[in-house]
């Protein structure tokens, strides 16, 4: 027995990131269907390694009868049409976009982190999958806060250009080369040249000067991790193709040492600890390419305040910050609710 999937913006970076972890970690299906705008209708898309080819579909005509679990690459707009539609059909949305993440009857889940917030997803047969630099994070952030309970966290991110998509990997690489032959460089995705350069800015500005970014690790963190954690951000788009990492500061309520954390995070889910202060001796993003875990480095105390640690922390963000973790939560719902495979 398996399930019937449905990848809807499967011919996108994280859809087929999806297809290849569902092939990786041989998820139960019966059947699988790849779904995406119209413009991409009739092509042809592998599933993973498998050698099996997968004819996409149109959205727009698309029927979710019968079908189990819904994993949505296709952001927002899309979502927005036919997440709902897909759900009133009794097939139930693992959503990657931004849209339900705050919405209180739509559960916003890490497995690793609150496996038991899964629980309602029958409010609108909706799931969501949060940011990118957020589930990282907070993988990171849960044994600690279960063991020394976490008062405040101060991030800031080094945001790989794969977290604007296609588009933005393409501009790195486009404006790279043309620096090198001595080529005009020209902006299109990003608002300042990206190439040999960091940009204090992703997603819009809001009114008191954060971007929308900054506030989504604020505000999935709380829904995530604990209401009563304070959270800010600082986020940054660097000139890198895949891998986010993040600097953290994070003040305890409770006493615990450098050591402690390490020994927490050694045997934490989801997490690779790599941490031996010696040259090379921790995790950069372009390590961290392929693979499943969070991998922190360069954990330490913080001496400038009381119980306060620092640490370094990177993930692949198409696979923990997106495609792995929507699988998991597809895996997750399995295990707790559909029970087929």
């Amino acid at each position: 027995m398996g399930y019937r999937v449905v990848v809807v913006g499967a011919t996108g970076n994280v859809g087929r990131e999806m297809l290849n972890i569902l092939a990786e970690r041989a998820f139960p299906i019966a059947e699988l269907a790849a779904v995406a705008s119209p413009r991409s209708q009739g092509d042809e898309i592998e599933f993973g390694e498998t050698g099996k080819m997968l004819k996409v579909q149109n959205i727009e005509h698309f029927d979710f009868s019968g079908w189990d679990i819904a994993l949505f690459a296709a952001g927002s707009g899309p979502t927005k049409i036919h997440a709902p539609r897909a759900a009133a059909a009794g097939c139930v949305v693992i959503d990657n976009s931004s849209l339900y993440r705050m919405d209180p009857d739509v559960p916003l889940v890490v497995p690793e982190v609150n496996p038991d917030a899964i629980d309602g997803y029958r409010a609108k047969n909706i799931i969501a999958n949060p940011n990118c630099s957020t589930a990282q994070m907070v993988v990171a952030l849960k044994p600690l806060h279960d063991a020394a309970k976490i008062k405040r966290v101060v991030v800031a991110t080094y945001q790989s250009t794969s977290g604007a998509g296609k588009a933005g990997m393409d501009e790195l690489f486009e404006q790279t080369r043309a620096i090198l032959v001595n080529d005009p460089v020209e902006c299109r995705k990003f608002t300042k040249q990206i190439a040999f350069n960091v940009i204090p800015h992703i997603d819009s500005f809001l009114d008191d000067g954060s971007t929308k970014e900054e506030w989504k690790m604020v505000a999935e963190t709380k829904k995530i991790l604990d209401p009563k954690i304070k959270v800010t951000a600082t986020c940054v788009r660097v000139p890198v193709f895949v891998g986010h990492s993040e600097a953290v500061n994070i003040e305890f309520e409770n006493e615990i040492s450098a050591k402690q954390a390490q020994d927490i995070l050694r045997e934490a889910p989801g997490v690779m600890l790599v941490d031996k202060r010696e040259d090379g001796g921790y995790v950069t993003p372009i390590e961290c390419v392929g693979d499943y875990a969070t991998y922190v480095s360069r954990v330490r105390e913080d001496s400038t305040i009381d119980n306060g640690l620092n640490l370094w922390c990177v993930s692949d963000n198409l696979r923990k910050g997106a495609a792995l973790n929507a699988v998991q939560i597809a895996e997750l719902l399995g295990r707790r609710h559909l029970k087929k495979g």
